[in-house]
């Protein structure tokens, strides 16, 4: 971990969700200091009440034949809101999503992505599908992987945390509908730093109850619920 002080953010999301490849856990979280993800959070929608935990509402099986639409999705089309305020420096959206979700034709394109992505050949959006870069007094809020056509700000908008800023999608470097976000140095992913932080304010789910937790930074795989 770092020995710089996180910064305490909002949360961009609302209702119970789980943690994926966690700065809390790991760091880099996901692997790789590449465009400012060093202290990113993967967000996702699972059913807890069943084994195994699925973000999905069909079978397993209807979800390895590609029987498992976006629409089957728990997260897909949640509301995504600015966890910061500042202004808008970037928000592409039209990228399109992959529909069905099929778990070998996007953990390829992840990984493709991953060790082959040349910023100087191809179009930012192939990794972070649709997104919006939020730049605020302290650091630059990223949130990508949004729906389709969802992306409600434009570049220039002055927005103040706690706005809409789009919807959760499938859409890049995605392997299920998920919100990925994280902060960072900088306005440009090419040449950004990751910036770690932490939610200002959420519950924790432990031994059959709900802790609230200030300033925390939750780990992999922690149920968490934001108000």
């Amino acid at each position: 971990m770092t020995n710089i002080e996180p910064i305490p953010v909002e949360s961009p999301l609302k209702g119970e969700w789980m943690v994926l490849n966690s700065p809390g856990t790991k760091v880099p979280s996901h692997g790789t200091d590449f465009l400012g993800v060093t202290y990113a959070f993967d967000l996702l929608q699972v059913n807890w009440n069943q084994k195994p935990l699925k973000f999905y509402k069909k079978s397993v099986l209807d979800y390895f034949l590609g029987r498992v639409h976006l629409s089957d999705c728990y997260c897909y089309g949640k509301p995504i809101y600015a966890p910061i305020s500042g202004t808008v420096v970037e928000a592409l959206d039209g990228y399109p999503e992959r529909d069905p979700v099929q778990p070998f034709r996007d953990i390829s394109v992840a990984f493709k992505n991953a060790w082959f992505f040349d910023p100087q050949k191809q179009s930012i959006q192939e990794v972070a599908g649709n997104f919006v870069i939020i730049q605020g007094d302290d650091a630059c809020a990223v949130l990508v992987h949004m729906k389709k056509d969802s992306v409600k700000v434009k570049k220039g908008d002055e927005i103040k945390s706690g706005d809409l800023v789009g919807n959760i999608g499938h859409s890049g470097n995605s392997t299920a509908p998920h919100l990925h976000f994280h902060l960072m140095d900088s306005p440009d992913p090419l040449f950004a730093k990751g910036v770690p932080c932490c939610f200002r304010e959420y519950e924790l789910y432990l031994n059959g109850g709900w802790i609230k937790i200030d300033n925390g930074i939750p780990k992999n795989k922690d149920r968490i619920r934001f108000e």
